[in-house]
């Protein structure tokens, strides 16, 4: 993990000296490496936190972060996404033990359980607010369900807690990013359609000293601000939409999920603003970039991902199975590569140039570094929904499902 060095510096308006401060705040991103010149004015209040440095290394809302839609008329928050697609690939037998590793609303946990006889199904999330639900379904499949309550990043020392060793598990589903239920709660703060405080973390009642959005966006520099718009949002106008942010900020910090909206919308002519399409050809707000970007970026979400593979292939047993659910290319790319057996561990893991860099090596007999891959793809190309299920689940939409079976 990466420390940022932040210096602040005071904008006054006066001649009474104002010390400056100099301190770190962490940044568990491989790609972003930046020196932040933080600027506030004397009147104004600036929140910043600081958190412990460890190992770094989680679903999109069930669209990714492409959230909202002009008119769209979303199903109930908990259908699960490919559900028929997972249980095909998990090949659930009698008396397994399987791992979701993002328990969610608990609709796959359900299926899972259902799909056999004497399954256990430990289920994993970071959010207390879904473990709340997990704890429920266990008191109703007693001894078949058992909580876990942590990141991706913890997974290792929650399994260890319980005795369960290493290669040990017969199935493992990793679904990615963020839930439905964080995405229809405004106060939450992840909803572009849905006012409420700039928040984003998905375990802020866990780390309450931890950075949110819009920490983010009123301590960090233009500069800043572009790079996590660009890097995790993919998003071609980050440097207008990061100056039109620190322009807006000058006059009121911007606290409000439907104020930050308003201020990426207004740095666009209005015809442009729902100009976008989503992959259902609906239009889509202008800011859905700068949302999934400032979502990833507060939750370390690739990093936790990287992280979640890793312990995922550390866990499985021989012959053991992989299904992976990702919501958006970063994502997905990601978990492409690690299932080749690429290192991510020094790479920019999400960036498409380097990605080609590696194959034309390759392609040119220079062999990578002697990595062997662990992985047998159980299907040639990407699975993507039908468009039954985006029917009737759109925001599943742009979900791709892999699968692999891990090698002897």
């Amino acid at each position: 993990m990466l420390l940022l060095k932040v210096e602040l510096l005071c904008d006054t308006h006066d001649k009474d000296p104002i010390s400056i401060m100099i301190f770190c705040i962490p940044v568990r991103s491989m790609s972003l490496t930046w020196n932040i010149n933080l600027t506030m004015r004397r009147t104004r209040t600036l929140k910043l936190y600081s958190s412990v440095v460890g190992s770094s290394s989680r679903r999109g809302p069930p669209d990714g972060s492409e959230e909202l839609s002009a008119g769209s008329s979303e199903k109930p928050p908990h259908t699960p996404v490919m559900l028929k697609e997972v249980l095909h690939y998990l090949d659930i037998q009698p008396a397994q033990v399987v791992l979701d590793m993002t328990f969610g609303g608990g609709g796959h946990t359900k299926a899972i359980l259902n799909a056999a006889p004497e399954v256990t199904v430990l289920a994993l999330d970071r959010d207390p607010t879904a473990i709340c639900l997990a704890q429920q379904l266990a008191k109703e499949h007693s001894g078949r369900v058992k909580p876990l309550l942590g990141r991706f990043s913890e997974l290792e020392s929650l399994l260890s807690n319980m005795n369960i060793k290493p290669g040990s598990i017969d199935a493992v589903l990793l679904d990615a990013g963020c839930s439905s239920m964080q995405m229809d709660q405004a106060e939450r703060g992840f909803s572009l359609s849905k006012d409420g405080p700039l928040d984003m973390r998905m375990d802020g009642e866990r780390y309450p000293d931890m950075p949110c959005a819009a920490d983010v966006v009123n301590t960090l520099d233009q500069q800043a601000l572009a790079s996590i718009l660009t890097a995790y949002g993919e998003e071609r106008n980050a440097r207008k939409i990061a100056s039109a942010i620190v322009e807006a900020r000058r006059v009121n910090p911007i606290t409000r999920t439907q104020q930050l909206a308003s201020v990426v919308a207004g740095s666009f002519p209005p015809g442009v603003v729902y100009a976008r399409k989503d992959r259902l050809q609906r239009p889509a707000h202008v800011a859905t970039k700068t949302f999934q970007a400032l979502r990833i970026f507060v939750n370390d979400e690739l990093n936790e991902l990287h992280t979640g593979l890793r312990a995922a292939q550390a866990v499985l047993k021989p012959r053991g199975r992989l299904c992976t659910i990702t919501f958006h290319s970063l994502e997905d790319r990601l978990v492409k590569r690690f299932l080749q057996g690429e290192d991510l561990s020094n790479l920019d893991h999400f960036s498409p140039r380097k990605q080609s860099n590696k194959k034309e090596k390759l392609a040119h007999g220079k062999k990578d570094s002697g990595l062997a891959v662990h992985w047998l793809p159980l299907q040639k190309k990407v699975i993507t929904p039908e468009k039954d299920d985006v029917s009737e689940n759109p925001r599943g939409r742009s979900s791709k499902l892999r699968a692999a079976l891990l090698a002897l």
